[in-house]
This record gives C-alpha cells, sequence and structure tokens, in this order.
C-alpha cells in the first residue's frame, strides 16, 4: 500500500514539475512576443483591421508650344461597396441599379460577395457620385478618381494618344512620356473590427497623392487646326483614303503639326471613326481600332516617288558625279539592261540640264545620276543621310525603311530607287531626310517632348535630341535649296508658290502597289523661305479620285497653308524675287 502511494505521489511531482516547464516556456514565450516582437505583431493586427482605398494622383497636363491645354483631367467617382458593411442590402442594390443603370442581379452578386471590397463602377460623373452620397448607404463608398480629358475631342489624335481605365498611357505621346504624366496615388486608411466593419471615430490615416507633372510640347494648336482643316477639305474634295500632313521646324525638328485625317475622338477611343457596322467577333474590332490608332506619318510606309529625288540629287552633288549645267536627253524613257523604264512625259523632255531635269521631274535625268553614283555609293550617302535607320521621333512604333539589300542592288535597282520606286519609307523620314538636306547639312531628330515642368512651374526636364551634322556640305544644301526653289518657282511646283515669299519643294505621284490597281499618292514637300528655310511641310494624300498628279493637288494645299502659319510665325514677306541665276564657287 505504502509504495503505491509512493509511486502515485512521484507521478503527480513528474506532471506538476512537467506543467511548471510548459508554463514557464510559455511565459518566456509570451514575453519574448510581448517585449521583443510587440511592434511586429502591432503593424499585423492593424493591417488586419485597417481598410485600404486608393487616391488617384491627377495625371499631368499636356500643353502645346504657346501652353494652351490639350490634354487634362475631369473628376468621376468610383463606387463601390463592402459587404461587412452593409446594413441593408436590398435598398444598396434598388439604388445603385437605379443611379447607375446597372441590372439588379448583376449589382446584386458584387454586393454579397464577400470581399473587402467590390467596385460596381467606375469613371462615374461627378455629380452622380455626389447624388449617391445623399442616400448615406451604409457600406456604400463614393471615391473621387480622375478621368483624361482632351478639349479638343479628335485634334491631333494619333499624336497625343490617349490613356486606359487605370489612366496610364496607352498610345502616343501618354505612353512615351508616362514616367512624368502618371504622377503618385495616394491612400486612404480606415479602422475596422473582426467582422471587417469600419469603426467610427476612429482616426483615418491618409497619405496624399502627387499630381503628374505637365509636358509642354512643341505642337501649336492653332496650325494643327488650320492643317486639319486643310486636310479634310482636300480628302473630301478628291474622295482620298486618307491625308497626312507634318510642318516641322527643319533647323530644330520641332513638329508644329502632324495631322493623319480621319482622326479620332481622344475621349472616345473605342468608338470606330467610320461608318462601318460594329464586326460581330472582339478579334474584328480590334483589328479596326488598331488600324484606327495607327499613325501613318510614322507608323507606315510607302513609296515616295519623285520627292526622293531630293536625295539623289543631294548625293550626286555632294559626290561630285552632277553639276546643275550638266546636260542630259530624255527621250521619254531610259533603257537600263533589259528593262525600259519610261518618264511621266510620254514624248520626253529633249535635251536639258540637271537643273532642268529637276525642275521638270524627269526620271531619265536621276536614274542617270544613279548610274554615276553607282550601288556602293548610293548605299553609303543612304545611310550617311540616316535613312537606314529611323528618325527616333518620340512617339512609339516608328517604321523602318524598306530598303533592298546591297548585295541585291543591281542595276535597275539602282535606277528604281533613284527617282523613289521599289523601296519604302515613312513620311516622317522623308521630311526629316529633305529638312536636313536644306538646313545647312544636319541631320536633326524630329520630335514634339520640349520640357517637364513640376508642380511649381519650374522646369524639371528639358529634353535634347541628338543633331548629326555635315550630312552634305554647305555647299550642297545651298545648291539644293537653289535647285528646289527653281522647281516652285517654274518647274513643277508652281502651284505651291506664294506671293511675297521664297518657297522651294518637290512634287511626287506614287503608284502603289500592286500597279494594276492605278491607285496612287500624291504628293509635295516644300519649305519656306527658301534661302533660309523656317519651316518645312509635306503632304501624302493617299487615293486621290480624277486627278492625282502631286504638282496640281498636293501643292496647292502646301502654298495655302504656309501662305498662313508664315505671318502667324513672325516670318514677313520679303519684295525679293526668286533669283534666276546661281553663282556657282569652286
Amino acid at each position: 500500500m505504502n509504495s503505491n502511494k509512493t509511486h502515485h505521489r512521484e507521478k503527480i511531482a513528474l506532471l506538476f514539475f512537467l506543467l511548471f516547464l510548459a508554463m514557464t516556456g510559455l511565459m518566456g514565450r509570451l514575453i519574448f512576443l510581448m517585449v521583443f516582437r510587440s511592434e511586429h505583431y502591432s503593424a499585423m493586427a492593424e493591417d488586419l483591421h485597417e481598410r485600404e482605398r486608393t487616391i488617384k494622383a491627377a495625371r499631368g497636363n499636356i500643353i502645346d508650344a504657346n501652353g494652351t491645354v490639350i490634354a487634362t483631367n475631369r473628376t468621376v467617382c468610383t463606387i463601390s461597396v463592402i459587404h461587412n458593411q452593409v446594413k441593408q442590402p436590398d435598398e444598396v442594390v434598388a439604388v445603385l441599379s437605379k443611379e447607375l443603370g446597372i441590372d439588379e442581379e448583376e449589382v446584386r452578386k458584387k454586393v454579397k460577395k464577400y470581399s473587402s471590397r467590390e467596385i460596381i463602377k467606375t469613371n462615374v460623373d461627378k455629380a452622380l457620385g455626389d447624388q449617391i452620397r445623399t442616400y448615406h448607404l451604409a457600406g456604400v463608398k463614393v471615391d473621387e478618381d480622375y478621368k483624361r480629358y482632351y478639349p479638343y475631342d479628335t485634334m491631333a489624335s494619333k499624336v497625343l494618344g490617349f490613356t486606359g481605365g487605370d489612366n496610364q498611357g496607352i498610345i502616343g505621346l501618354e505612353v512615351k512620356y508616362e514616367q512624368y504624366l502618371k504622377g503618385l496615388n495616394g491612400k486612404i486608411l480606415t479602422m475596422s473590427d473582426a467582422a471587417g466593419i469600419e469603426i467610427e471615430n476612429a482616426a483615418e490615416d491618409r497619405v496624399e497623392p502627387v499630381s503628374g507633372q505637365t509636358l509642354q510640347i512643341s505642337l501649336d494648336v492653332n496650325i494643327q487646326k488650320y492643317c486639319e482643316q486643310a486636310a479634310y477639305q482636300v480628302m473630301e474634295k478628291k474622295g482620298a483614303k486618307k491625308v497626312s500632313i507634318i510642318i516641322m521646324n527643319p533647323k530644330t525638328g520641332e513638329i508644329m503639326a502632324m495631322v493623319n485625317a480621319p482622326e479620332f475622338n481622344l475621349n472616345e477611343p473605342f468608338t470606330l471613326n467610320t461608318n462601318t457596322e460594329i464586326p460581330a467577333s472582339a478579334k474584328e474590332k480590334q483589328d479596326l481600332l488598331n488600324q484606327m490608332w495607327r499613325n501613318p506619318c510614322i507608323n507606315d510606309t510607302y513609296e515616295p516617288g519623285s520627292t526622293f529625288k531630293i536625295i539623289t540629287a543631294a548625293a550626286g552633288l555632294e559626290e561630285g558625279v552632277v553639276k546643275l549645267e550638266d546636260h542630259f536627253s530624255c527621250p521619254g524613257f531610259r533603257v537600263v539592261e533589259d528593262r525600259k523604264i519610261r518618264c511621266h512625259k510620254v514624248g520626253g523632255h529633249g535635251s536639258e540640264t540637271f537643273l532642268q531635269g529637276m525642275m521638270n521631274s524627269c526620271n531619265p535625268v536621276l536614274i542617270d545620276v544613279g548610274q554615276r553614283l553607282g550601288v556602293d555609293n548610293y548605299y553609303k550617302y543612304f545611310e550617311q543621310f540616316g535613312l537606314k535607320g529611323k528618325t527616333g521621333i518620340d512617339v512609339p512604333g516608328e517604321a523602318s525603311t524598306i530598303m533592298h539589300k546591297k548585295q541585291d542592288m543591281g542595276l535597275v535597282e539602282l535606277a528604281t530607287v533613284s527617282f523613289g520606286q521599289s523601296f519604302q519609307i515613312t513620311p516622317l523620314q522623308l521630311i526629316t531626310t529633305s529638312a536636313s538636306i536644306v538646313n545647312g547639312g544636319n541631320r536633326i531628330t524630329p520630335h514634339f517632348g520640349v520640357k517637364a515642368i513640376s508642380s511649381d512651374g519650374e522646369t524639371s526636364k528639358a529634353f535634347t535630341y541628338p543633331v548629326k551634322e555635315g550630312i552634305v556640305s554647305e555647299k550642297t544644301s545651298e545648291t539644293m535649296r537653289y535647285i528646289l526653289e527653281q522647281v516652285v518657282s517654274e518647274g513643277s511646283g508652281k502651284r505651291a508658290k506664294i506671293d511675297g515669299y521664297r518657297v522651294g519643294g518637290k512634287t511626287a505621284t506614287s503608284e502603289k502597289l500592286p500597279r494594276s490597281l492605278k491607285k496612287y499618292i500624291s504628293s509635295f514637300v516644300g519649305f519656306a523661305p527658301a534661302n533660309d528655310p523656317q519651316v518645312i511641310a509635306l503632304i501624302t494624300i493617299d487615293e486621290p479620285q480624277g486627278i492625282y498628279y502631286g504638282g496640281t493637288i498636293a501643292a496647292p494645299v502646301i502654298a495655302d497653308i504656309l501662305k498662313n502659319i508664315l505671318p502667324y510665325l513672325g516670318i514677313e514677306p520679303t519684295e525679293e524675287k526668286t533669283v534666276s541665276t546661281f553663282r556657282i564657287s569652286g
């Protein structure tokens, strides 16, 4: 009996000892957590009971060269519900369905969903958001947000681009300068109990948003609007498929206008700008939207035709294989190997100098210059002029030149390239190269971005762009300015003449592929004043109906634009007439 009692006492003592060890361990752990880990678990508890809502940052404005706002924001609201805070779900469903125009069942599913926050609708007009606030519905949150707004609707749509649901840039300058425009979102932190219900009168933490910076660009609203008007007029008059116009400062590369008619409404970027029936397939609609958003000046290539004779002539002069007074013969065609390549004048131009050949836009003369250069030299200047690469414009999606490989370029290919056929470039590449040839020989970078401006009005970033000097000599550049002035004064571009101003330029009428369709692109590149270019312009008219010659329908449009914007830019007319002689030195 005594031995059993002793055995039980030992068991009890052991049990108490084990319990003591366990309690000591638990107490030690508790002291460790309370003293050494208190901050960590306090933060976890706070996170568990906090409800976080984002405060969207206002996206930075985009302003034109004169400070006119062309992209800004409108205040909108985001309507959401917090399930655990909803006290009268039927009333919430009825009110939100009625006010927001959403099916009751759709709203009910979101109200019943167990989640920390369920968004009912975004981009709600502020007036409607304020109206919903007046119902004082428990669990319904109305948070103010921003929606991108474009005051001029369609103006420069394919340049500016637009933003997505989270106000992030999607295409154009909006996405290119995202880092400057986007800003930094803030947040609201509110406390809730274990059931997820907000604690009344509890302190609210608020992290204020930081607005995006203002982006100033070189585009001028007044010039852009005038060019758009001119583009739509010629598009309607000639029944053209589309019309593009670029206006640039040839010395700096700053783009003052870029039109791609038809434009689309930036405030409704997912609405097609044509009368085409909306396709049933989502993919087909997306393909149409992608086409609508494309910027043909930058994203599309074409055969430039005779405007490219500027490049061939400049290369020939720079290499010294041709002079203004060199004589050529044009019987209406030129035979190269086994190919008979015709001039636009069927009967030919007869005997003519190189200058006259340029004024007449004579294919055989330019073919001869190309043959004198040879493939190696032509490729050398093609690269020297920057035609092998991209221009480097600050708008995404720029296309590259499509050119024969050097080893595949024979005499026939050289002949067709010399007058602008059998290869493709973008309109932007053509005007940039032309500007670089007539501005003294400096390859400029076309661009829109001028500077980013912080909230205090100070310049936070002034954008700079590379310039490659000496792609042609000043002498060659001066000669090219003279030649192109004669083209307008007495040659194929005479419809671009403007009283009181010296204008240079080159016409083109290029046949689209396949040739059998007999569809054309009419174009003209012009600049003024011819002796000291301050403005250069390019128009391309895609598939005009009826008369389609560039000198007839494209040149007058540029003349009208220059006649109006030159005085606006402070470039006064001069009584000095176009020179008829040119002193050649050396």
